[in-house]
């Protein structure tokens, strides 16, 4: 029967530590008045802090869970720890020996488990940093120099050496008093297929995952050798004390620069927080061999006391997965009250490489470079989209709007709808600010609903839909609106007086036609020799040059429909439509310049210059049609 512990050893463990030092430990606390300290409660989300301290009486309250109690019922609660785990903990951290009644002092035997685990890993962690310097380790110890990391850093990060054999660490630490089942349940070995256990770790070096108050929980280990046939990072498996969605490595160490400085810097890996930390930024974390997800958002809701002034900075690397990462991460944006913005590392390159590469101070710019994370996703949303045509500009709006929409602060939402207009390059930003809207009515009302409720979508612009019936061989033939009618008749005119409109009609591209079924005709025209060769057998080829019937149909029909002059054409009737056709095509083009110029000013691009030369030029041909006619045709 295990032993009670004595019970002036209790008080004597309640009195030296204070209250308000261990719940520090774990959150963010500010002055509350009367002496007495607040945050956020860990033991349920919250927005605005309800959490009291009282280090004065050494009790604690949250006003929001009904959740109190001393410096133990903290501990035991926060950790899930039993009155004696807790009071062990607290007796290690402040250097009291505790006395066991009804058996007498047997800790070995009589702690909890969990005690039991924490204790096992601090000894596995000291014997892994001291085979760090081994002959065998050198192989570590040359990976670490690679990556700029000397001697002091591993130190500084407790980084140590696994050794190849199967039994070393098991043994180690059955001499100090760990039982095999102890060992397993840790995850620090596992059973052969003998029976027998082995070492987990064999061969690798070695990063201790420590859990906000610094214990060691965890272990992630990194490949060395070729003939090591397992993953390149093994971690320490789901256990008693390690949850890989609950912890983040470099909290520890982290923990006090979050809370001061009010942001938090997430990166993706255990030398990336190396770098980042002696390169100054000592507000990096990490995940370990997970996405970052809601348990990791609750740790940091309360260091960083979920305030709006406080920032959550992602870093990610530039190519696809990287991206993905990112685009993961802001899913969970807006479960923090905090600014979130991502930094892309250039080239590809994470945080420890470009440190290797361009030294400290780049590793700095890196995280003073970064930009809104919205920003980035609605980015991401809208470049696989052409943005030089109308198409491809409806297309990523339909695409982006929807993030803006998630935007729970109305003044921010609005903001990124008139930005996101500037991307796109959509003038019309009140048509962009109202999609915006109507999306975001729509979410706030699914989200009322509940999630059984039937999905809907508000509608976008209007998308014409194929008659019924078996598909068309070719493109329509009703295409007599008054948008088409200019190019209708130019063609008319190009095929029954080809003389009215040669030359210039040769040199009117493909896209100067808007209808489908035109471009088909005027490349026909251009197969067939163009309108300068025109003479008894020219319809005849315009007509062999036809894809397919329907095109052929088409120019039979353009070829014997009237004019829509009473008159007979003349030069002057020509004339008149090529520039119709010409200014057409002439101010779309200026519209989807002045779309570009408006995207490129609005993302800094240098390439804005060139866009406004060009888009001049062509304002001042447009202005050259409209004033001369036909006459600005000829230059």
């Amino acid at each position: 029967m295990a032993g009670r512990i004595n019970d002036e050893d209790v008080k004597a463990v309640r009195d030296a530590v204070p209250l308000d030092a261990v719940v520090s430990e774990y959150l963010q606390l500010r002055p509350a008045g009367g002496g007495n300290l607040k945050g956020l409660c860990p033991f349920h989300d919250e927005k605005s802090p309800s959490f009291h301290v009282s280090p004065s009486k050494g009790l604690y309250h949250c006003f929001g869970c009904q959740a109190g109690g001393d410096t133990l019922d903290f501990v035991m609660k926060v950790d899930h720890l039993s009155f004696s785990e807790a009071v062990e903990r607290l007796a290690s951290q402040a250097g009291i020996t505790l006395r066991y009644e009804e058996g007498g002092y047997a800790p070995g035997r009589q702690q909890g488990e969990r005690i039991r685990l924490v204790q096992a890993h601090k000894a596995a962690a000291a014997f892994y940093v001291e085979r760090l310097d081994s002959p065998e380790a050198e192989i570590g110890r040359r990976f670490l120099a690679e990556r700029g990391f000397d001697a002091d850093a591993a130190a500084h990060f407790g980084v140590g050496y696994a050794p190849a054999g199967w039994d070393h660490l098991t043994r180690f630490l059955r001499g100090k008093g760990f039982s095999d089942k102890e060992l397993i349940l840790a995850g620090l070995a596992q059973e052969s297929r003998n029976g027998r256990p082995i070492d987990r770790f064999r061969g690798r070096l070695m990063w201790p995952i420590r859990d906000i108050t610094g214990e060691v929980v965890g272990f992630g280990a990194r490949k060395l050798r070729e003939d090591d046939n397992g993953p390149k990072y093994l971690n320490t498996p789901e256990t008693a004390i390690y949850r890989k969605s609950q912890v983040l490595y470099g909290i520890d160490l982290a923990k006090r620069e979050i809370a001061k400085t009010g942001r938090a810097v997430v990166v993706e890996g255990y030398t990336d927080v190396m770098a980042c930390h002696l390169a100054g930024v000592t507000d990096a974390i990490a995940t370990c061999g997970t996405a970052f997800g809601g348990e990791h958002v609750k740790i940091l809701r309360r260091l960083l006391m979920d305030n709006s002034r406080s920032e959550v900075v992602f870093t990610f690397d530039g190519d696809a997965a990287g991206q993905k990462a990112a685009l993961r991460a802001f899913e969970d944006d807006q479960k923090f009250a905090a600014r979130t913005s991502i930094a892309i590392t250039p080239g590809g390159m994470d945080p420890c490489e470009l440190r290797l590469a361009q030294g400290d101070e780049a590793v700095r710019g890196l995280v003073e470079g970064r930009s809104p994370l919205f920003e980035f996703a609605i980015r991401s949303g809208t470049e696989r989209h052409n943005l030089d045509t109308a198409e491809g500009r409806a297309a990523a709006l339909e695409e982006a709007a929807p993030i803006v929409a998630r935007i729970k602060d109305g003044a921010i939402q609005h903001q990124y709808a008139v930005r996101l207009a500037g991307l796109l390059g959509i003038l019309d930003t009140e048509f962009v600010v109202r999609r915006v809207g109507q999306l975001a009515r729509w979410e706030r009302e699914r989200r009322a609903a509940g999630p059984g409720a039937p999905q809907r979508r508000p509608a976008g612009p209007p998308v014409p839909q194929p008659p019924s019936g078996p598909a068309p061989r070719g493109p329509r033939l009703d295409l007599r609106t008054p948008q088409r009618l200019a190019e209708r008749e130019l063609l008319k005119l190009a095929l029954q007086y080809p003389h009215l409109v040669s030359p210039l009609f040769d040199a009117y591209g493909s896209d100067e036609f808007t209808a489908s079924p035109y471009v088909a005709v005027r490349e026909a025209i251009e197969k067939a020799g163009g309108v300068e060769r025109a003479d008894g057998e020219y319809l005849a080829r315009v007509r062999d040059a036809a894809p397919d019937d329907t095109v052929r149909s088409l120019i039979t029909e353009l070829s014997v429909e009237p004019p829509r002059t009473p008159r007979e054409p003349d030069a002057a009737y020509a004339g008149e439509f090529l520039v119709k056709v010409r200014l057409e095509a002439v101010n779309r083009r200026i519209a989807d310049l002045r779309s570009t110029f408006e995207r490129l000013v609005n993302s800094g691009d240098e390439g804005q210059e060139a866009v406004a030369e060009h888009l001049w030029t062509l304002e001042r041909y447009g202005r050259s049609l409209r004033d001369r006619g036909a006459a600005a045709l000829w230059g």
